[in-house]
């Protein structure tokens, strides 16, 4: 089974690049690498300079590696298109109109985002078989972290709702009188089955983000970033999620020696302040620095993009699962 590695991070740390490159290592060391994007930005497109879709596509190039990207909002009209055929093949025509209207009212709702992209990601993970290495350069961290934390809550969600399932159809079967036969509707009953799948869908997805799977944060050096990281740490640790590493980018190149003038003096000022928080960084947080990358004049991508990923720390044989 393949191990799946995943880069969190608030907005605009560099998430992109540092799984990109990661990638680059990972096909180094000869695994059969897919790269999966769910940032809206689909800046995967940009650093490999190819065009990309929500099916995995070779990327030019790089033999064995893999790219794809997920549309999040496509991905919620099709989660809720989905339903509607589910639901519409259940209900009496009268109930149509009305399922139609309170799923739409569903797509605004702050979980209906989640919902969708998780059960895209269990669906990639699903069909991973065909690679070694899955990197999943997620989105922003808030809506990623509540995605990881769904599988254990939902799964005693749903066995809430199939006890009651459950019981709703033995007292209708009990109601049953006179000479008529009870309805054996607990096989077969549509609800249950789906909530069913459901169940097995979460357990899956519990079992592989647990045992198969790595994560690591990516962040600047400043102090917004700096907090973010320490909320997502501890959602991620309330989840049984663990973090591997953290990945400091964005670090500002410190000036040749001989070089004066405001330039030049505001660079080592903004050095010492970064050098300042990464020691922070090391010395607060107990998930370990695994790479430190300095910012790059030019856009991230080829060649560059090779640089990056030498100087990633990350051996790709630390995303082993823990089990193993």
């Amino acid at each position: 089974m393949a191990t799946f590695t995943f880069f969190g991070g608030k907005g605009g740390v560099g998430k992109t690049t540092v799984s990109s490159a990661y990638a680059l290592e990972c096909v180094e060391a000869g695994l059969e690498t897919l790269v999966v994007s769910t940032d809206p930005a689909h800046s995967t497109a940009d650093v490999f300079d190819q065009e990309f879709s929500d099916e995995p596509r070779p990327v030019e190039g790089y033999d064995g590696l893999s790219a794809m990207e997920i549309d999040p909002e496509q991905e919620v009209q099709d989660h809720l298109m989905d339903l509607r055929r589910q639901l519409d093949s259940q209900l009496s025509a009268a109930m149509v109109n009305e399922v139609d209207i309170q799923l739409e009212m569903a797509h605004q709702t702050p979980g209906a985002y989640e919902a969708a992209l998780f059960d895209r990601f269990v669906e990639v993970m699903r069909n991973a078989d065909p690679y070694d290495r899955v990197v999943f350069d997620t989105s922003p961290t808030g809506s990623t972290l509540r995605l990881l934390a769904l599988p254990e809550l939902l799964e005693r969600w749903i066995d809430r709702l199939m006890d009651k399932r459950r019981r709703s159809i033995d007292l209708f079967e009990k109601a049953a009188i006179g000479n008529q036969e009870p309805r054996r509707v607990m096989e077969g009953d549509p609800i249950l089955a789906r909530l069913e799948e459901r169940k097995e869908r979460f357990e899956f997805a519990g079992e592989v983000l647990r045992e198969d799977a790595a994560f690591y944060l990516v962040l600047n050096p400043d102090e917004l970033s700096i907090r973010e990281t320490r909320r997502s740490l501890e959602t991620l640790g309330e989840a049984d999620l663990p973090v591997r590493g953290l990945v400091v980018n964005r670090l500002t190149p410190e000036p040749e020696s001989h070089e004066e003038g405001r330039g030049a003096t505001y660079l080592r000022d903004r050095v010492e302040t970064e050098r300042e928080r990464l020691e922070y960084i090391e010395r607060e947080f107990d998930v370990p620095v695994v790479a430190t990358i300095e910012t790059r004049v030019e856009e991230v991508r080829g060649s560059i993009l090779e640089d990056v990923a030498s100087d990633l720390e990350i051996s790709v044989g630390d995303d082993r699962p823990r089990t193993s």
